[in-house]
């Protein structure tokens, strides 16, 4: 086996939950903030999910105070303590870089109804 392959599982974490673009998820990130270290919340919808293995990365967008935001996460870092799926999103696409150009109800994504 190749010594990548045995660093990049070593890295890798055991319960990440199975998300896609236009899902919501609450991504809880380690914030250092002078000597003291806190856990900030970020809830958004996933626009695009790239890579596999431990270089796995999402980026979520979020509008607040109507300024939209958009945070890139490695799933596998240190820094990021877990990821909670909210909604599961209807979309067709990959990349949801279209987001970036609507405002308020035009942003929507239709959700997925849980099965019963």
């Amino acid at each position: 086996m190749n010594v990548i392959d045995v660093l990049n599982g070593e890295a890798r974490k055991e319960h990440v939950p199975e998300f896609r673009p236009g899902d919501t998820v609450k991504v809880y990130s380690k914030v250092v903030e002078g000597g003291k270290e806190r856990v900030q919340m970020f809830e958004g919808v996933v626009t695009v999910h790239k890579g596999g293995g431990a270089s796995e990365s999402i980026t979520v967008r979020r509008v607040a105070h109507g300024v939209g935001v958009d945070k890139t996460f490695l799933v596998h870092s240190p820094r990021v303590e877990r990821i909670e799926l909210t909604k599961r999103g209807i979309v067709r696409r990959s990349r949801l870089y279209y987001l970036s150009e609507r405002i308020g109800k035009a942003a929507r994504i239709k959700e997925k109804k849980a099965a019963k």
